[in-house]
């Protein structure tokens, strides 16, 4: 990687959309580049849409604002694109993740994609219910973030889900995380 890569993340207060950021991140910097990673939102309720933006890159970061013009667009939930313009900035050859258990065609028509860009899709909230029986997509979409952008490996992932949720709950839940992060790598389609 020789350039920075900006993420903005589409999700709703409660998915865990900050923490899948903050924990995307964190993977990359112990793979050894600078990185950041924050929220943007004021007193939202659970539900409420909001947005979360990564930098990823190769040399310090010193610009400190919200990404207007993502390489990649995480939508953590699917219901936001009629809702906000999720598709706002991205450049001409960027990348769409999506969380959605609809059929892909569904969804790339939704989208209304430029010819260079491409569309993941992936059941982000199916996998976390089948790996820890809750419908919280954050391990998944960091998982298959992961696959589609080449910016880190599976290891580093896994090693830092398990670092950070392990501090927070039990070898369960961390162990369902992991088999998300594991799952989704492995799943995520381009449509």
């Amino acid at each position: 990687m020789y350039r920075t890569i900006e993420i903005r993340w589409h999700g709703r207060g409660g998915q865990g959309t900050v923490t899948a950021a903050k924990t995307f991140a964190n993977a990359c910097l112990h793979s050894g580049r600078y990185v950041q990673a924050f929220p943007e939102y004021g007193p939202e309720r659970s539900g409420a849409p909001l947005q979360a933006y990564n930098r990823i890159s190769p040399k310090k970061l010193l610009r400190h604002c919200p990404v207007s013009n993502p390489d990649i667009v995480a939508i953590v939930d699917a219901s936001l694109i009629h809702l906000v313009n999720v598709c706002a900035g991205l450049c001409n050859e960027g990348l769409f993740l999506v969380n959605t258990d609809n059929h892909h065609d569904t969804i790339k028509k939704r989208m209304n994609l430029k010819p260079k860009q491409k569309l993941y899709c992936i059941d982000a909230t199916g996998i976390a219910r089948d790996c820890f029986g809750q419908p919280f997509p954050n391990s998944a979409m960091v998982g298959a973030l992961g696959n589609i952008s080449g910016l880190v490996g599976l290891d580093s992932l896994l090693a830092d889900v398990e670092k950070s949720f392990g501090k927070k709950f039990s070898t369960k839940v961390v162990n369902g995380n992991l088999e998300a992060v594991r799952r989704s790598w492995n799943e995520v389609a381009q449509a």
